[in-house]
């Protein structure tokens, strides 16, 4: 109720004279959301919130803030055009940052606290420093020379770090720099990540500190085996040939080891995987007390995963569990080991639903600690004292993230007691003891409001209130912003679908309206979600477009008879669930049936172009943004984990699931856009692609970004490729209602 008042209370400070968003707006300073913020960590004594935020003047330019919890207090920790005035990312830098889908942005990127709350680290222009927060003005510089990955270990007696292929210490009581691994070099990489890892698997490190600082396990990979792909990128003033070892499905991957090193001695010591070399090291761990690493390895099918505990002082072995499934197990960041109870959280798929268990350190499995019709999204905090763990979900909506705490004894697992209140979508950033969270919230018409929170969802302090006063950046455009409705429709075999929809400005459910159908539909991914939207989709409801989107089979938060029918048939269900929301479109009043245009980046580009081949007489139009067009060209792990197999062992489903046997059902206009630099879904996917529509002489639109990657996220190219994107929907569509 308290944000609905304050919503009522900001929508009347807002000024009489509105304006309409424009392109130009949305592209530019300050952000339309408000004061944006990243990052949000609460230091390790409770005593302060840090989170990155953006500049005025340049949201995309990132400094360091902290908002001290005893006072109230906010202020700016760290200026990073005072530390680096003249930022220029190595090529390294930049493709790390690709992966992590931060490209856009300049300044400090990432930053890590000391365990004892009194300093943090900070990295920025390939230098390392250090900040004591009483001091912040005084940064210490404690490495240089294209550093990454750096951390603070457990108990604060070593930073480490990784430059050129090798991993690095420093001794902080005497600053003494030590270089732990020396091979790394050419194909071969240490406490690194493969690209296959770092886009596919969330792996953002390639080595893992001990609790008691006494050894780093580490990743070490050779990519030798990894196939040279030349493809050009092409730039405005030049075309460079890079060499990039990219695994494309059915190709060897990197051969991975498994190291434990020690920073006082420097002395290696290998981990045996097994005989089986072509299988994913996907995550590695230790126990609380230091006496275990744990790994997990899967099957290159994916089918298997093991998680295996490795006793650290013998190198003796034993699987703690083990699983499996005929389609894929995912992935997951959930491992917890608990300190008083010698036992481990692990959550698992097995049941339908995505639930968390309790294990003791042997691997017998003690109890669920959820279960029944919902699932958890992840673990966000282990609070052993008070015996909880703190998780998110869609429990109460599947449109809305939620907080609840569950007891590790068991006792609430099918009861959790919610946290967060208000419906609509929370992020939540827990302390390291779970005593306190920061709550990020929004709904389709609030934009994202940052309060700090008790762990029973109390109220502490606002973070940022972000309120729709008359001074907020989006506060003059807010009279004419438009609602959200949702709904459901049901797929062909009884699946519950999600949609959304917009209706544009100046409605009258007396005229026929065109339709703006933007959708992803691919895995890891929900698009059909309450919370604060997309102001592209705002933008074309504005102009006279019914905005409309569905989260089909296969996307994500959902259970695996949900996201299952995918596989080995790519486009097949997702295609016929869109066409679902085609068709009820179609049957509304308010609706042109001869006007639905459909836009997709990615996979949402590879659903673009199989709607339009499998239902041109439906859909007048498409748009697609650096589609897969032959999942052959896709990696590795995404592309056999979802199709299944290799191309030599299940050719069938990759031509079933690719494009372009489907072309012959295209007839509508095409847009097809791609960055000339792409080395996510590489150009030659389009190449291939214009040459096949070439060939059948099928007319098409066609703009390309040069040097621009598979994000094409300079601002200047962000507004072109949306400018580019109404344009063709004004085109072939018009924008105004019809009787």
């Amino acid at each position: 109720m308290r944000f609905l008042l304050c919503f009522l209370a900001a929508l009347s400070a807002v000024p009489a004279s509105a304006e309409r968003l424009t392109l130009d707006r949305i592209h530019a300073d300050p952000a339309l959301a408000g004061p944006g913020i990243r990052n949000l960590k609460v230091s390790p004594d409770g005593e302060r919130v840090t989170f990155l935020r953006g500049r005025p003047d340049n949201q995309f330019q990132l400094d360091l803030w902290e908002f001290n919890l005893k006072d109230k207090t906010m202020r700016r920790l760290v200026d990073s055009k005072a530390l680096v005035p003249d930022e220029n990312p190595s090529p390294e830098e930049k493709a790390r940052r690709e992966r992590a889908r931060t490209a856009s942005l300049n300044g400090i990127i990432t930053y890590s606290w000391s365990p004892d709350g009194k300093q943090l680290l900070v990295p920025i222009g390939g230098d390392l420093y250090l900040v004591d927060v009483t001091r912040p003005e005084s940064a210490r510089k404690v490495a240089s020379g294209n550093v990454s990955d750096p951390k603070i270990s457990p108990k604060g007696r070593y930073v480490s770090f990784v430059r050129s292929q090798n991993l690095y210490v420093i001794e902080l009581a005497t600053g003494a720099e030590r270089q732990l691994t020396s091979d790394g070099a050419g194909t071969i990489h240490n406490a690194e990540a493969e690209f296959v890892a770092q886009e596919e698997m969330g792996q953002r490190t390639g080595y893992y500190w001990a609790p008691d600082d006494s050894a780093i396990a580490y990743k070490r990979f050779d990519e030798a085996p990894v196939p040279v792909v030349r493809r050009f990128e092409i730039f405005a003033d030049r075309t460079d040939v890079v060499e990039q070892r990219y695994p494309a499905a059915g190709d060897q991957n990197v051969l991975a080891e498994l190291m434990i090193v020690s920073p006082a001695t420097g002395v290696r010591r290998k981990v045996e995987l097994g005989a089986n070399k072509d299988i994913y090291l996907v995550r590695a761990d230790w126990s609380a007390n230091s006496k275990y690493l744990v790994y997990q390895l899967q099957t290159r099918d994916q089918k298997r995963l093991d998680l295996i505990a490795v006793d650290a002082a013998t190198l003796s072995q034993r699987t703690l569990l083990t699983e499996t499934s005929p389609t894929w197990v995912s992935i997951h960041d959930d491992l917890r080991f608990l300190k008083q109870r010698n036992a481990f959280l692990w959550s698992s798929e097995r049941s339908g639903r995505n639930h968390l268990y309790l294990y003791d350190m042997d691997g017998k499995l003690l109890h669920p600690v959820s279960s029944g019709n919902w699932g958890i999204d992840n673990v966000l905090a282990v609070d052993e004292k008070a015996g909880r763990v703190f998780v998110a979900s869609n429990r109460d909506a599947v449109i809305d993230k939620q907080t609840y705490a569950l007891a590790l004894d068991g006792s609430t697992a099918d009861s959790p007691l919610r946290i967060t209140k208000a419906d609509g979508w929370h992020d939540s950033a827990f302390s390291r003891n779970g005593e306190v969270f920061v709550d990020t919230f929004s709904d389709p018409s609030t934009p994202p409001q940052i309060s700090i929170r008790r762990p029973d969802g109390s109220m502490i302090g606002w973070l940022e209130k972000n309120e729709l006063n008359a001074s907020h950046p989006y506060a003059k455009y807010k009279p004419d912003h438009l609602p959200t409705e949702y709904g459901t429709l049901t797929s062909n075999d009884g699946q519950t679908l999600y949609y959304s929809i917009i209706k544009p400005s100046g409605f009258d459910a007396g005229k026929r309206y065109p339709v703006f159908l933007t959708t992803y539909g691919g895995p890891h991914s929900q698009y059909v979600a309450r919370k604060w939207g997309n102001t592209f989709d705002q933008y074309m409801a504005q102009q006279g477009f019914v905005v409309f989107r569905l989260d089909n089979r296969g996307s994500s938060r959902r259970e695996r008879q949900f996201t299952d029918p995918i596989y080995k048939a790519l486009g097949k269900h997702e295609v016929e669930d869109q066409l679902a929301g085609i068709e009820w479109l179609g049957r509304q009043s308010f609706v042109d049936a001869r006007r639905i245009g459909v836009f997709g980046w990615s996979y949402g580009g590879f659903m673009t172009l199989r709607l339009l081949a499998a239902a041109s007489d439906k859909i007048a139009m498409g748009v697609a943004v650096a589609p897969v067009t032959d999942w052959a060209l896709y990696d590795t792990h995404y592309t056999e984990q979802f199709v299944g197999g290799t191309p030599k062992s299940d050719p069938d489903a990759y031509k079933n699931s690719g494009v372009f046997a489907h072309l012959d059902g295209l007839k509508s206009p095409l847009l097809l856009v791609h960055g000339m630099a792409d080395d996510n879904v590489l150009f030659t996917n389009t190449t291939r692609l214009i040459d096949a529509l070439v060939n059948r002489n099928v007319k098409f639109d066609l703009m390309t970004y040069p040097g621009a990657k598979h994000g094409i996220s300079s601002r200047p190219g962000q507004r072109h490729v949306y400018g580019t994107i109404e344009a063709f929907f004004r085109k072939n569509l018009g924008g105004e209602p019809r009787k």
